[in-house]
């Protein structure tokens, strides 16, 4: 996992030596567009790879400061417990896939999408619908603000991870609608397509009994 962090972090230190045009040219380049992978044509031919490399490429690209830190945050938190019930290869796997998976789900609800989608959050939304599975009675502290006061409490994982899936799947329903695709720019489908996948395969490969997670957030 350490190792995926850091090839994000590396990935965004060059995006910022980027100018705006360099930036642009690069999404175009690496992220996954909808368009491109259902039709199997690359509009743009200086791409690095095939048009279908980008379903990989992506998710090591991200769009701003607040967009990788969040990403990586959230990976960082639940991605230890993961990695730790099917090893570090097992993990490079599991990732690759529900990112993949997270991507292509994007691709079906966005088919005619000309615009680039990057980030990791659907591979760490696999993360997290697998450890909604494993772990359902782990506990995680969270900063609340109520304001004016800021407090640190446990809350059960299971509800906050299922809350922020259902806050997903609300608003990718919403996103259906054109003029609401046409004024966000969350794929919500591709959170809430990692998140199955990772669902899936936790239930296919997990062990029988895995172990409580070793460290509480």
């Amino acid at each position: 996992m350490v190792l995926i962090v850091l090839a994000n972090i590396a990935v965004f230190v060059y995006e910022l030596g980027l100018t705006p045009r360099q930036t642009e040219i690069f999404f175009q380049s690496v992220g996954t567009i909808p368009v491109e992978i259902a039709s199997g044509v690359d509009r743009f031919p200086a791409a690095p790879g095939p048009v279908y490399l980008t379903l990989l490429t992506s998710m090591f690209v991200h769009g701003g400061f607040m967009h990788i830190a969040s990403n990586m945050l959230y990976l960082w938190v639940f991605g230890d417990n993961i990695e730790d019930v099917f090893g570090h290869l097992g993990f490079l796997a599991f990732y690759l896939v529900t990112g993949i998976a997270a991507g292509l789900t994007h691709v079906v609800v966005n088919v005619q999408s000309v615009i680039p989608s990057v980030g990791a959050s659907g591979a760490v939304a696999g993360v997290l619908g697998a450890y909604m599975l494993l772990f359902p009675t782990a506990s995680v502290r969270t900063l609340l603000f109520l304001p004016p006061f800021i407090t640190v409490t446990r809350i059960a994982a299971a509800f906050l991870i299922g809350f922020w899936f259902l806050t997903q799947l609300v608003s990718g329903i919403a996103s259906l609608d054109v003029q609401t695709q046409q004024t966000t720019g969350v794929a919500f489908w591709a959170h809430i397509g990692g998140f199955v996948a990772g669902v899936v395969v936790a239930l296919v490969f997990r062990p029988s009994r895995p172990s409580q997670p070793s460290v509480s957030w």
